[in-house]
Formats: C-alpha cells, sequence, structure tokens
C-alpha cells in the first residue's frame, strides 16, 4: 500500500519561523582501555520540527488545525519548507544552474536525481531532493542551460530529471543543476492540542513534525 501523500506546502509563513533539530544516529563503544569506537548507523540524517514556534496569530493556530484535518493527523505526508535548509547552494546566497553536479553523461542515460551533496571528506553523503519547488528548477549541461519542460523533464513529485531525445547529455558531460525544494513531512501525533487563551497570553503549543526518509 502507498502511503499517503498530499503534495500540499504547509502554510509558508508559519514553516519559516520554526523551530528544527537535525538527527543522526551513531554508536560508541568504550574499550576497555578508555578509547572508542565511532561508528554511522545512518548515512544521512533526520529533521524534526516544531512549528509552535512559528505562531503568530490566532489566525495562524487556525491555518494549522484545518491543515493537521486535511492531512489527517499522522496519516498523510506533505511539503514543508525547512527554514534552515531549502536551497542548493548555502543559505544566504541565490541557486545557480550550477549549484550541484547531479552525474555525468555516458551519450545513453537520460535520468538524472535531484541531489545536494552534504557534510565533507569522511561523512560526506548525498541527500535525495524528492520535492523540488515547481518553477525554481534549472538544469545545465556542461554549463549550457536546457529549458526545463522541453529539453528535460522533471516529475515534482520524485524529483527525478529525464532528458528528451536530441539532448541527453553526452559521454564525459557535466549534468548540474540549481533549486529550492521542500522535504517530506508528516504530523509527529494524531493530537493536536491547542488552546487559544493560553496562546494570547503568551503560551506557544508545541506542534511537532517529522521528515519522512522517501
Amino acid at each position: 500500500m502507498t502511503p499517503c501523500f498530499v503534495d500540499e506546502s504547509f502554510p509558508l509563513g508559519i514553516s519559516l519561523g520554526a523551530s528544527v533539530r537535525v538527527e543522526k544516529r551513531s554508536q560508541v563503544t568504550r574499550l576497555l582501555n578508555g578509547a572508542e569506537t565511532r561508528n554511522a548507523i545512518w548515512r544521512g540524517t533526520r529533521r524534526h520540527f516544531d512549528v509552535g514556534t512559528g505562531l503568530r496569530s490566532s489566525a495562524d493556530l487556525h491555518r494549522v488545525l484545518n491543515f493537521f484535518e486535511k492531512v489527517g493527523g499522522r496519516l498523510c505526508g506533505f511539503r514543508f519548507r525547512d527554514p534552515m535548509d531549502h536551497k542548493s547552494c548555502a543559505f544566504d546566497q541565490t541557486p545557480t544552474v550550477t549549484d550541484v553536479l547531479l552525474g555525468t553523461g555516458d551519450g545513453s542515460t537520460a535520468s538524472f536525481q535531484l541531489i545536494k551533496p552534504v557534510g565533507t571528506v569522511g561523512v560526506a553523503w548525498q541527500r535525495k531532493i524528492t520535492k523540488p519547488v515547481a518553477g525554481t528548477v534549472s538544469v545545465a549541461v556542461d554549463g549550457q542551460e536546457k529549458t526545463v519542460g522541453s529539453h528535460v523533464l522533471l516529475d515534482p513529485a520524485t524529483g527525478l530529471l529525464e532528458f528528451q531525445a536530441g539532448h541527453i547529455p553526452s559521454n564525459n558531460q557535466q549534468v548540474t543543476a540549481g533549486f529550492l525544494f521542500d522535504t517530506p513531512t508528516r504530523f509527529e501525533s494524531d493530537h493536536l492540542e491547542i488552546n487559544l487563551l493560553h496562546f494570547e497570553a503568551g503560551q506557544v503549543p508545541s506542534i511537532p513534525l517529522l521528515e519522512l526518509l522517501i
């Protein structure tokens, strides 16, 4: 059974004020001599969000409640704009067509997945981007920009690029891209507890969300 996913964005003004917790999973074993061995259980990371910190008004509370109803609590995933990481480039820069190397052509491969390299030597990994923001993706082959929608097609539900006949990258040609992206996310709980009087008195509710690993 395919998990439910509502291809809509959580209210943007609220998501950009959310708090973020990034989780990694490692195993640390202490030896008898006091030294340690450390191994990564997860190659990548998983993000947790609390959108309570993004609430600014009672109208925001109602937007969250309505969205919670729409996605069925934990039942369905949705798009979420991570306030700390939603660009192919550095946080304070503007995406360009050469931000990310997606792969190298061989004359026959037409499909390339949007990714974002993370980390550095020894702990580097490639984050798979499955929810690019429509209208923000630019693609180039050896620095020459291709037209998304004709030269290359984009599946916005998977982040997969498909080069069309006559535009498939030749041998050793580099395929690059720049984009904005959302993080697939769901509510962590089937319960949403909101008290309008407490909120107006300055108490911020905790509304946790969890990244979906697709």
